[in-house]
C-alpha cells in the first residue's frame, strides 16, 4: 500500500512539473493589430491615421499632354519666339506632371480643423530661346535638369472655426476660375492661381455664404506699373510701354464676397481693392515717386447646373471690370502684360505685319501721377455630357483694355518718338481687346481616365488707325531685321492633347 502510494504521488509530482515546464513553453498572446478604419464622417475616401481621431484622405492625378502652336506650353503664341511665326518658333511643346493632395479633419468643439495641401512634379520640355545670331539655344524648363522634374505647391492651408490660413484659391474668385469648360486659359476672368492669405467666412446655411480676405498681391496681383519715361524702341516693340516701376510691398489686396452655392448652380459677386506702390521715377531717391493709387476689381459669376439640354450638363460664366487691377482679368498664367504677335498681309513695302499690344495697373512719367488702366471682360463655356463616356465643350473668353487720354498721350508720344508711327499721334490708340473661343472633346474610357482634345483661336484685336506701320528695331531674339512694320490684327490656332488618370 505504502509503495503504491509513493508511486502515485511520485507519477503525479512528474505530471505537473511537465506540465509546468510546458506552459512555460507557451507563446505569450500577441497584442491586438490597430487596423485603419474607415472615416464616414467627411464622405468617400477618408480613413482615420492609426492612434488618433484625424481623418486623412488622399488623392491626385498623374497627367501627359503636348501642345501645338502655343508659347510656354499653355499660352496662345502672342509673345516671343512662339509669335515670330519663323524657324524658330516651337511648333509643340510636352509636359507630364504628377499630383498629390492630401487632406486632413479632425473634429474638435470649435468645429472641424481641416489642413489640405496639393504638391505638384512637373517635367515640362524644354524650348527654344533666341541665341541673337539667327539661331536659338536650347532652354530646359525653370528649375528643371533635362533629366528631372520641377517640383510645385500649389495648396497648403489650414482652416479653422471660419478661418482660412495659407496659400489656397482667392475668394475673389470662382471654382471654375478661367477654365468654365477647357483647359486653355481665357481671358475675362479671375484666375485660379493659389495665393497666401488670411480669410473669415460667415456661413449662414443652405450654401450661402460670405468672406473677406486680405490676400498677397505681389506674388498674384501685380501686372506692371509702367513708367513711360523709361520707354525704348526695343521694349515698345515687344508691347512694353516704360520700365516696369514697382516699388516694394505695402498692402495686401483686400478681398470681399457673396457665394451661393445650392443644388440649381451657383453664383458668386466679389470685389477687390489693390495697391498700386510705384518706385522712384529715376534711379535715385532725390527723382522722386507718384503717390499710392488704389485700384479695384469686381466680378460677377453664375453656374447652372442640369440644364434641359442633358443630365450633368452645366452652363458656367463670368463678367468682370477692373480699375488699376489688371490681373483680376488678365490672370499671370497668360502672357500679359506684354503681346507682339508678327503675319503676313503687310501694305506694300512693309516687312510683315505686327499686332503690339501692352496691359498695366498704371502709366505715368517722370513727374506726374499714376494713371490708372481700365479693363473688362467676360468668359464663359458650356458642357454637354453625350453619354456617361463622352463630353464636349464650347467656351470663349474676351478682354478690353481701355488707356484714358492722359495715359495715351504719354504712350502714344513715345510709339511716335520711337518707333515713327506713320498715322502720328492722331492715328496712334493703344487700346486693344484679346479674345479666345473654342471646343473641346472628352473620352473617359473607364472611370478617371480621361483622353481630351481641344482646339482654340485666340485673337489680338488692336486699335490704331488702319493702315498705320512702325519703324522697329533690329530684335535678333527673335531673328526680326530693322524695317517697316504694318500694325494689324493678329489670331492664333492651338491644340492641346492630354491624357489623365485621376486617383
Amino acid at each position: 500500500m505504502n509503495m503504491a502510494k509513493r508511486l502515485f504521488l511520485s507519477s503525479a509530482a512528474g505530471l505537473i512539473a511537465v506540465s509546468g515546464a510546458q506552459a512555460a513553453d507557451l507563446p505569450v498572446k500577441a497584442k491586438a493589430i490597430e487596423y485603419v478604419k474607415i472615416c464616414s464622417l467627411y464622405g468617400a475616401g477618408f480613413y482615420y491615421i492609426p492612434g488618433t481621431d484625424t481623418c486623412v484622405k488622399f488623392g491626385g492625378y498623374v497627367r501627359a499632354e503636348t501642345t501645338l502652336n502655343t508659347t510656354s506650353h499653355y499660352n496662345a503664341p502672342d509673345q516671343g519666339l512662339g509669335a515670330a511665326h519663323n524657324r524658330l518658333s516651337d511648333y509643340y511643346s510636352s509636359r507630364s506632371r504628377m499630383d498629390l493632395t492630401v487632406d486632413t479633419r479632425s473634429a474638435t468643439e470649435f468645429g472641424v480643423v481641416r489642413t489640405f495641401a496639393e504638391m505638384v512634379w512637373t517635367y515640362t520640355g524644354g524650348t527654344y530661346s533666341g541665341a541673337g545670331n539667327g539661331g536659338t539655344s536650347y532652354t530646359t524648363a525653370v528649375g528643371a535638369q533635362p533629366s528631372q522634374g520641377t517640383p510645385g505647391l500649389y495648396y497648403a492651408f489650414i482652416q479653422f472655426a471660419g478661418f482660412t490660413v495659407g496659400r489656397a484659391t482667392s475668394q475673389f474668385s470662382t471654382p471654375w476660375a478661367e477654365y468654365p469648360a477647357n483647359a486653355f486659359e481665357l481671358p475675362g476672368a479671375a484666375g485660379w492661381d493659389p495665393i497666401n492669405q488670411v480669410a473669415y467666412t460667415w456661413d449662414f446655411g443652405q450654401g450661402i455664404s460670405a468672406s473677406i480676405a486680405a490676400e498677397d498681391g505681389v506674388a498674384h496681383n501685380q501686372l506692371a506699373l509702367w513708367n513711360v519715361s523709361g520707354a525704348t524702341a526695343s521694349g515698345l516693340a515687344a508691347g512694353v510701354y516704360g520700365a516696369n516701376d514697382f516699388g516694394g510691398s505695402r498692402a495686401p489686396d483686400l478681398v470681399a464676397s457673396v457665394t451661393a452655392d445650392q443644388a440649381w448652380g451657383y453664383f458668386k459677386a466679389s470685389v477687390a481693392a489693390h495697391d498700386n506702390h510705384a518706385a522712384y521715377y529715376g534711379a535715385t531717391e532725390p527723382t522722386g515717386a507718384p503717390s499710392d493709387k488704389w485700384g479695384w476689381a469686381g466680378q460677377l459669376a453664375l453656374s447652372i447646373k442640369n440644364i434641359p439640354t442633358g443630365a450633368g450638363d452645366t452652363i458656367n460664366m463670368s463678367a468682370v471690370y477692373t480699375k488699376g487691377a489688371s490681373r483680376y482679368n488678365f490672370q499671370d498664367y497668360g502672357n500679359a502684360p506684354s503681346f507682339a504677335m508678327y503675319g503676313g498681309g503687310a501694305l506694300p513695302g512693309a516687312y510683315q505685319s505686327v499686332g503690339i499690344a501692352g496691359v498695366s495697373d498704371s502709366v505715368f512719367v517722370a513727374g506726374a501721377g499714376q494713371e490708372l488702366t481700365t479693363t473688362y471682360g467676360f468668359a464663359g463655356g458650356y458642357t454637354h455630357n453625350w453619354d456617361p463616356h463622352w463630353t464636349t465643350s464650347l467656351f470663349g473668353g474676351f478682354a478690353a483694355v481701355r488707356y484714358n487720354n492722359t495715359a495715351k498721350g504719354y504712350i502714344c508720344g513715345a510709339v511716335v518718338a520711337n518707333l515713327a508711327l506713320s498715322t502720328g499721334l492722331p492715328g496712334c490708340n493703344p487700346d486693344f481687346n484679346y479674345s479666345v473661343i473654342g471646343t473641346g472633346t472628352r473620352w473617359t474610357p473607364v472611370k478617371n481616365l480621361t483622353f481630351t482634345a481641344e482646339l482654340a483661336y485666340t485673337m489680338l484685336d488692336v486699335k490704331h488707325a488702319s493702315g498705320s506701320t512702325v519703324t522697329l528695331p533690329v530684335q535678333n531674339s527673335i531673328a526680326k531685321p530693322v524695317g517697316l512694320y504694318e500694325l494689324k490684327d493678329q489670331n492664333a490656332l492651338t491644340l492641346l492633347l492630354r491624357a489623365q488618370r485621376n486617383f
